[in-house]
């Protein structure tokens, strides 16, 4: 008898752990980082207007000369996301994974799944992984309600956007995990929902 308080406490603990991942994750295992009712838990680099108006998470300022970021708070290794956004024809927009420096964010330190319209050189444009996969034919994201699923396994990564694959391929520059980040660049951006499934 003497084992049953540990027993006692070990199923307890696991119980507790199962409880708090199921309310974290939900039960297919996807994580709402954002949605029509939160903006939820982000770290700010560089700053931009965010707000959340009626129900959708918007920036149409920057307030200083560097790019803003919102950065998740956890960091992550091989998952999926599902985003929905908006952005007008002057948008530069992205979003930035397995980041390695969190007060660093850029295309250097993550892998940009990019949205930009109007990048001069559109061969890294709106759905490519700028100077990783190129995209050709690029697609156009402006002035409509868009879907990004990006998944990254290792060193495989698949970016589809509205329903059509614009990126597959394998590269090993960013392995580890790091956080995911919003960009705001300029024009209009808008996130109604961000999702992230660890895998």
């Amino acid at each position: 008898m003497r084992y049953f308080p540990k027993m006692l406490a070990a199923g307890l603990l696991i119980g507790g752990a199962a409880l708090y991942a199921g309310a974290a994750c939900g039960e297919d295992g996807w994580i709402t980082l954002l949605d029509t009712g939160k903006k939820g838990d982000w770290d700010e680099v560089g700053k931009a207007n965010w707000e959340m108006k009626e129900g959708v998470l918007t920036a149409d300022k920057l307030e200083g000369e560097d790019l803003a970021y919102l950065v998740s708070r956890d960091a992550y290794k091989d998952f999926q996301i599902h985003a929905e956004f908006w952005v007008d024809d002057e948008a530069n927009s992205g979003i930035f994974i397995r980041c390695e420096q969190p007060q660093s964010i850029g295309g250097k330190t993550c892998y940009e799944v990019n949205i930009f319209d109007k990048r001069p050189d559109p061969t890294y444009g709106t759905g490519a992984i700028v100077n990783t996969a190129k995209v050709d034919p690029m697609p156009k994201a402006g002035g409509k309600w868009n879907t990004f699923e990006i998944t990254a396994q290792g060193p495989h990564l698949v970016v589809v956007l509205n329903g059509q694959k614009t990126v597959d391929v394998q590269d090993s520059g960013h392995l580890g995990a790091g956080p995911i980040a919003l960009q705001y660049g300029s024009g209009v951006v808008k996130f109604r929902k961000v999702e992230i499934k660890p895998l």
